[in-house]
């Protein structure tokens, strides 16, 4: 099959998966895009919002659709690296085995990320960066596709440990959470207070979606629009001459290269979910806020004035 008849078939199974998706989840469809973008393009998501929100509903249904085994990970204070990756235990004939942890999986849950130690928190990054673990000098390859989807609370301060900004930038985008509407809540308790279940039925398969993260990855990009988002980026940060006064004014740290690759990954995905392709600047610009939120630090100015990230990168666009 050609590239081009691939995205066609890709926009159909795409358009099932969301209704599909959206028999269990009610609205929240930008945030279910931008989960499906990043799976598709090969990257990881940190879902910020607040609880109840269905999160680790909504990532357990797209599991599902997608056919792809899925783990949930609790992040709790005393939390210990070997109960994410896995260690090695004496078995009876007194030899060591590995046994294997949940970060074994298709898609991870991280459920409350910053609720647990910043050496926990490191656990992942290996698994996120290499799609692979290493216990006692000895490297585990992870099932493809893999995927890490990070839950963090916004409103609980007491005992979060901040994530780093090293594996902030591991994820793809950071997709903020809001209140359902008055309509959707309704629709929601209407659903969910009656003993009818609703069983989702996989559309994809791992193989699948390996081979559509690869036709991705094939897809042409115009030079203009990899130098836009080069540009795009390049103004996130303070200390360059191109980078606008509102960033020189309001942003102590900009984005970093992965930025740039992640925006032209992402827009690719964009486009091709949309019949698309090739993607072109309106692509790039779609996906720029998931993907440059979470990248920008604002300084003690910004906070001061109550001028928001989202609101920056706006005007860059």
């Amino acid at each position: 099959m050609s590239d081009a008849k691939a995205i066609d078939a890709l926009v159909t199974r795409y358009k099932d998966l969301k209704k599909e998706i959206g028999r269990v989840i009610i609205g929240q469809n930008e945030v279910v895009d931008q989960i499906i973008i990043s799976i598709f393009s090969g990257g990881h998501a940190l879902l910020i919002g607040v609880p109840g929100l269905a999160k680790t509903l909504m990532v357990n249904t797209i599991a599902q659709a997608l056919g792809l085994d899925f783990k949930r990970i609790q992040f709790t204070p005393d939390l210990m690296p070997s109960d994410i990756v896995g260690a090695e235990i004496l078995d009876e004939s007194r030899t060591f085995k590995f046994l294997k942890g949940p970060v074994f999986a298709n898609i991870v849950l991280a459920d409350e990320i910053n609720r647990t130690p910043p050496k926990t928190q490191a656990a992942l990054l290996e698994a996120m960066q290499e799609k692979a673990v290493t216990v006692a000098g000895k490297q585990y390859p992870l099932d493809k596709p893999y995927f890490v989807l990070a839950t963090q609370n916004p409103i609980e301060q007491e005992g979060t440990y901040p994530l780093p900004e090293a594996q902030l930038d591991r994820f793809m985008f950071a997709i903020n959470l809001v209140y359902p509407t008055y309509e959707e809540e309704v629709a929601i308790v209407k659903a969910t207070t009656t003993e009818k279940s609703v069983a989702v039925e996989a559309l994809f398969s791992a193989e699948d979606i390996v081979s559509y993260q690869q036709l991705i990855r094939r897809i042409p990009v115009a030079d203009n629009v990899v130098e836009y988002a080069v540009a795009l980026v390049g103004k996130t940060r303070p200390a360059e001459d191109a980078a606008p006064q509102i960033v020189k004014d309001y942003i102590d740290w900009g984005a970093g290269p992965r930025a740039s690759q992640n925006l032209i990954l992402a827009a690719k995905t964009h486009a091709a979910l949309n019949g698309k392709y090739s993607p072109d600047i309106e692509d790039v610009q779609a996906v720029a806020q998931g993907i440059l939120g979470h990248r920008l630090i604002k300084n003690y100015k910004a906070e001061a004035e109550g001028l928001t990230l989202k609101e920056i990168i706006k005007s860059l666009l």
